[in-house]
């Protein structure tokens, strides 16, 4: 799995052609293996929520699998902001391996040994 990441800027203008500063673009497009592909469509997993927003208190699906494969693209006034983004959507990417983990073991036993270990 990787995920590719893109940055860039644009000016902004105004209406008599002054600078009014910075827009800042983040593009990311996630890229499976074939094996992860095959879980993908397998488990119908295109439509699986990676990331969040809040709109007016409601909260919405952002970003999706289907939406990093196809690439998904965001403009922010920002770096802070852009930088935000993207830490949330490399951390959504982070869960993916445990995601396809658990589809891989469907149909077969789990054995936990305790006391167990926990993970860092």
């Amino acid at each position: 799995m990787r995920l590719v990441v893109k940055r860039s800027q644009t000016a902004v203008k105004g209406m008599l052609g002054g600078h009014k500063g910075m827009q800042f673009n983040l593009t990311c497009r996630l890229q499976l293996t074939d094996e992860e592909s095959r879980l993908v469509q397998q488990y119908t997993l295109m439509e699986y929520p990676l990331t969040w927003r809040t709109i007016q208190g409601t909260r919405l699906v952002g970003d999706t699998i289907g939406s990093l494969l196809n690439g998904s693209s965001q403009t922010v006034s920002d770096v802070k902001t852009l930088l935000s983004n993207e830490a949330v959507i490399k951390d959504a990417i982070d869960e993916l391996p445990t995601l396809f983990e658990v589809c891989r073991t469907f149909g077969g036993n789990e054995i936990i040994d305790y006391p167990r270990e926990k993970s860092a």
